[in-house]
Order: structure tokens, then sequence, then C-alpha cells
């Protein structure tokens, strides 16, 4: 009797503060995944989440493109707030080309309520030693620090930044284990699943935070036969080799809900999963679905997204949620969890409330986006999105029976209202604090010694 009461007292300690998982792909189209009406490519794992807990059918994301999007979930502000509105590009010797140090991370947050953290795969917060992963609150890191990577081992041909000459041979780094470059000898996404089960099994009895960014299903399309061989009935090769990635990310998925379960720490843990942008069709070979266009830009397909999140025994299973969330929630919801206040206001809110029902209202009024190169802007209210995609015209959908956007309403006090909301939000937002991926060739003029790590 002893014994159980102190296993059933270690039990309710860690109740109390949840483990905080994210599974995060990358330019994964909302089509893309079953529970969201895929044909071709099956995601039994992805789909467990899903199934076991909440599928959001109105989940989005902060914008449009994979860096802002990431400093978003990070922070759970809207990026706009502090100037992280472009790409950054990959400059190790910038400390402004990336986020903020006026920023609080979510491992940070969670580090002071006790949580160990892991960041893995896609860092994309900047490159300079001030703001990779180690000095921004997680306690390990296995992954790369740039947008993009090659998955295959034998393409990792570059042992560090001394070795790179321009913007995408950060492409072909050796990954980092904390600071130190190691000899990876698996599919790169294979190579994320497995260090984060060995850190969950690790770190089994205390509070945690995974925050697991693959890079997969972005640029460059490359897998392994064990993955292309699932799908010979799709004949072309590019949605072929697209498919198999998703599937090595819905393995992973896999491994890690079954040691959660295999641990008996599974109705501890709190498991979101979501894109952090639409996907980038044709580009990928991505599907979108019924969505109307792509990643970077403001139509739905740019920024609604899958997005599940579990908790067994707190948070019912097999619910669909139809109200709008976003992924600036999650930070909120952890740090809700985990009894600790921000340093910064947040965007977000606790979730788990409404997915508990005992909020019965809507999480948000209001949900705003803005990208500020294409004078792009939207905000999403109740049934209503009002949208400018490139500064040329303001557009009116409702959206919830119209979610291919095809429709445009004529509705002139609806939009003003909604005109008026956006811009006094605008205002309150910073102009970009850098230079991103698309001055690529205007940002390497200005530094030409931007890879010249001896000068530093």
């Amino acid at each position: 009797m002893l014994l159980s009461n102190l296993a059933l007292g270690q039990k309710r300690d860690r109740d109390e503060k949840p483990n905080v998982i994210i599974v995060l792909a990358d330019d994964l189209g909302y089509n893309d995944v079953s529970f969201n009406g895929s044909k071709d490519i099956p995601t039994p794992n992805i789909d467990r989440i899903a199934n076991n807990g909440v599928k959001f059918t109105n989940g989005y994301v902060s914008y449009a493109v994979c860096g802002p999007s990431r400093a978003g979930l990070i922070t759970g502000r809207y990026q706009g707030r502090f100037g992280f509105s472009r790409n950054p590009l990959f400059a190790p010797n910038d400390p402004n080309q990336g986020l903020p140090l006026t920023e609080e991370t979510m491992a940070s947050a969670l580090g002071r309520g006790g949580y160990k953290s892991m960041a893995l795969g896609k860092w994309h917060l900047g490159a300079h030693e001030s703001q990779r992963p180690l000095e921004r609150g997680f306690t390990e890191f296995y992954g790369f620090l740039t947008g993009g990577h090659h998955y295959l081992p034998e393409k990792l041909d570059l042992n560090d930044l001394s070795e790179i000459t321009s913007q995408y041979d950060a492409y072909r780094t050796k990954l980092l284990k904390n600071n130190s470059r190691v000899d990876e000898k698996e599919y790169v996404t294979d190579a994320l699943s497995r260090e984060a089960v060995d850190f969950i099994e690790r770190n089994q009895e205390e509070p945690f935070f995974i925050y697991l960014a693959y890079n997969a299903p972005h640029t460059p399309l490359e897998a392994t036969e064990k993955y292309l061989s699932r799908f010979d009935h799709i004949k072309d090769k590019k949605r072929k080799t697209y498919a198999a990635m998703v599937s090595a990310v819905d393995d992973g998925v896999g491994l890690v809900l079954d040691k959660l379960e295999e641990l008996d720490i599974n109705e501890n843990t709190m498991v979101f999963f979501l894109s952090d942008n639409g996907g980038p069709e044709p580009h990928n070979a991505s599907d979108n679905g019924p969505l109307r266009g792509t990643k970077g830009w403001l139509w739905e397909g740019g920024i609604r997204v899958p997005f599940a999140v579990q908790w067994p025994g707190t948070i019912p299973s097999g619910q669909v949620y139809e109200e709008p969330v976003i992924s600036l929630d999650i930070f909120a919801t952890a740090t809700a969890l985990a009894e600790v206040k921000p340093r910064n206001d947040l965007d977000g809110v606790n979730l788990v409330p409404y997915l508990t029902g005992k909020k019965k209202k809507v999480p948000h009024k209001e949900l705003y986006w803005r990208m500020h190169d294409r004078r792009a802007y939207a905000v999403r209210k109740g049934d209503y999105k009002f949208v400018n995609v490139d500064g040329k015209e303001d557009m009116l959908f409702n959206i919830t029976n119209d979610i291919g956007e095809s429709a445009p309403l004529d509705d002139a006090h609806q939009s003003e209202s909604m005109l008026k909301s956006v811009k006094k939000w605008i205002s309150n937002l910073m102009d970009p604090i850098f230079m991103g991926l698309n001055q690529d060739k205007e940002y390497t003029k200005k530094h030409p010694d931007r890879f010249d790590l001896e000068k530093y």
C-alpha cells in the first residue's frame, strides 16, 4: 500500500505540470493528413492525436511563411510586435538577423517552471551564437539552424559554418548536437524522431517540453526507399516523394506516442500537431484541398493548417472543434499549465478550458495577420474574413460558408468595421527589423564578410 500511494502521489505531481510536446511539420498541405481528408497519404499516427483529443477545423498559424510563423509560435506573440516579419537569412555573424533577445521563448518560460526542454530539427530563428537554442532557454538541441536542410546523410558534407559561402550551403552542414557537429548516419527525419524518443526516456520522471520541428516535407524533396516503396500507387514522382516524406513524419509521431504509452506518461503529456504554414503547392507537390492559395499568401491556403491536440484523461477524445484557434495559443496553454507567468504580454489564450467545456465562449473574438512586404493584411471575426493579399483590393468572405474564398461579399458596413479593426491592430506593430530571404543578394553586398567567421 505504501508503494502504491507513493506512485500515485508522484503521478499527481506530474499531472499538475504536464509535459508538453509540439510536433511541427514544415510546408505540410492542409489536405495531406488523413484527418483532413487525404486519400493518397495515410497518416494513422498523426490521426491518433486528433482521435485521442481534438481536431481543429479552423486552426491557424500567425504567418504564411516559416520563420515568422515559428517566431510567433515560440513566443506566443504576433511576430510583428517585435519586427520578425520576414524569413531570416542565414547570417551567423549578425546578432540582429533572428529572434530579438527582448522576446521570451516558450522554453525559457517553462524552464522557470522546472521543465527540461529540447529543440529538435529546424530552428530558423537566428544563427548567431546569441540566438541559438541553448541561449534561448532550451537545455538540449539536435538539428540545424537554417530554414531548410538536406535529409540524406551523404549530402551532409560540410563540417561547419567555416565552409559555407552562400545562403543555401547551410543545407549541407552536419547536424548540431547542442553546439557540436555530429556525423549523422540516418535519414534526418528518422534521426529527429530517434532523438525525441531518447529525450523522453531520459526525462520521464520530471516535466519536459519538446519542440519537435521536422523540416519535412519542405524541399529539397528527398526520401529513402523505405518510405518511397509505400507509395507506388502515386505515379507523379514529386508527389510520391512528398508523400514518402510525410509518411516518415507520421512514423516518427507514432514512435513518440508509443513511448509515452509505454512509459505510462501519456496522460501526463499534452501533444500538439500542426504545420508552420500552408503547403506551397505545386512547389513541393502539397495539397491544400478546398483552400484557396498557398504558402506565402494570406488566403486560407497560406495560414489555415492541419492542427490537433491530445491530452488523454483531461481533454475529451474525438472532438471536432470549430471555433478559430491559432498557434499562439500553445504558449499560453503551456505556461498556464506550468503555472508560470510569461514575461511579455501574450496574444494567445489557454485552450484547455474551452476544450474541456469549462468555458463556452469563443477563444478569440478576432485573429489578425499582416505581411509587411506584400502590404497584405487580414482579420478573422466569427464567420467573416476580411483580407487584402497584395495591397490592392480589400475583400470580405463568409469563410464558414465559403472556405475556398470564391465569392466576395458586398457588405460595406462589415468591411468598414473589420478594416478599422485591422488598421488599429497594425498601428501597434513594428516594421521588419532585418532583411529577409528575398533580399539575399542585397544583404550579401552590404555584408561581404557575411560568412567570414574568422573576423568575429
